[in-house]
């Protein structure tokens, strides 16, 4: 296509825009978004299948396309999910853990609650809070209480490989459930692939049977449950603390038992450095599968009460949903997109970025868009805001 035609197809195509704008937004519409934005949405319409809608900052349509089409979202559902976490939880909310020591039998407790980002780092700093508090210097026994996720969720759109997409949710997780790992080439051994993670001996083997060099892969089945207390062993012991006995997973005590009645029995409630705020900008930056359920997951224990379900997670996404116009023909399968029984239209998506507008900057941003992007086989989506030259927010959703 020549200079002169490109010039002509995009001013036939801004004159197309412009006539589908209301005229009290025509001046302050799409005229104000970037050269690099009205190309993505000339891109866009090039595929007349293609779903778009474009609004301004008081939801009026400036353009739309096939906006009443339902389609995958992929993973563009998850601003969902991370409105639905806002709105119930609040911004500043922390997940929490919880802790227990009874110096008779030394036997440390450790109960997860959901928390998405029990990673290395943290746990370290759990060990530290717990070895302080407790005062620490011998364990014979570490029980681990998955309690608060009814075990064995199947989150629908994932796998049974061990690809960190398909990783599983539970009440305490650590590292996402993988191990990230690189081969040494001056040892030939393996190694862990983050410097504040120790790559444990039992997983050499496992790791050897991959064939690769290096990588990130989801832990074995029967071992997720327990990497959480397996970790926290290794952190004690690098404290000086005596860590002999085996790891387990067994039920905490409750409140009205002999364990939190016991003079020789000590509590301790550990909060995650990161606001739930911090953890949101996380999974729309990341776009964490194993994060947006987590986050649903746990949202609908907080919400129904545990063990947390797919069922009471979904119900919360879907309670959600119907508070914004036009959703009640949404289908929600799962809270990160990975269902292609997920089903929404670009008008619905346009009311749902309307609403999740107060959060935008804790998307991605390019310098032009906060965004969102949504990938499965077959599947292309973006939705987010276009920052307009007149700096106001342009919502935006391409769905194809």
């Amino acid at each position: 296509m020549t200079h002169r035609i490109q010039i002509c197809f995009l001013f036939v195509l801004l004159i197309f825009f412009m006539c589908s704008i209301p005229a009290g937004a025509r001046m302050d519409g799409l005229t104000a978004l970037s050269a690099v934005d009205r190309t993505a949405l000339k891109n866009a319409v090039n595929d007349p299948t293609t779903g778009i809608l474009v609004t301004d900052d008081l939801g009026r349509v400036l353009f739309s396309q096939n906006p009443d089409t339902p389609r995958v979202p992929a993973s563009i559902l998850k601003i969902l999910t991370s409105l639905a976490a806002l709105e119930h939880w609040g911004p500043e909310y922390r997940f929490t853990t919880q802790a227990g020591f009874d110096s008779r039998s030394h036997t440390l407790h450790v109960r997860g609650t959901g928390d998405p980002l029990f990673v290395s780092e943290v746990i370290q700093d759990v060990c530290g809070q717990m070895a302080n508090a407790f005062d620490l210097q011998e364990i014979k026994k570490i029980v681990i209480d998955q309690g608060y996720f009814a075990p064995d969720i199947t989150i629908p759109g994932t796998g049974q490989s061990l690809n960190p997409y398909d990783a599983t949710t539970g009440a305490l997780c650590a590292n996402f459930n993988t191990l990230h790992f690189v081969r040494d080439a001056a040892t030939n051994a393996f190694l862990s692939a983050e410097p504040q993670t120790p790559l444990l001996k039992q997983f050499e083997q496992t790791i050897k049977e991959t064939g690769l060099n290096k990588g990130r892969i989801l832990l074995e089945k029967e071992v997720r449950p327990l990497y959480p207390g397996l970790l926290t062993a290794y952190f004690l012991k690098e404290l000086g603390v005596t860590v002999t006995g085996i790891v387990e997973t067994g039920s905490f005590p409750d409140s009205g038992s002999t364990f939190s009645g016991s003079v020789s029995v000590k509590a301790l409630t550990l909060a995650s450095p990161w606001t739930l705020e911090e953890v949101v900008k996380k999974l729309l930056q990341y776009s964490n599968n194993f994060i947006a359920n987590q986050v649903m997951l746990a949202l609908g224990a907080h919400v129904h009460g545990p063990p947390a379900t797919l069922d009471k997670g979904v119900q919360v996404l879907t309670r959600t949903a119907a508070g914004l116009p036009g959703w009640d023909t949404a289908a929600i399968a799962e809270g990160s997109g990975l269902s292609r029984k997920n089903r929404v239209t670009p008008a619905q998506m346009g009311t749902l970025l309307m609403a999740f507008m107060p959060h935008h900057t804790l998307m991605p941003f390019t310098g032009t868009q906060y965004y969102k992007t949504g990938t499965l086989t077959g599947i292309r989506t973006r939705a987010g805001y276009f920052v307009g030259t007149d700096q106001r927010l342009y919502p935006f959703v391409i769905m194809k």
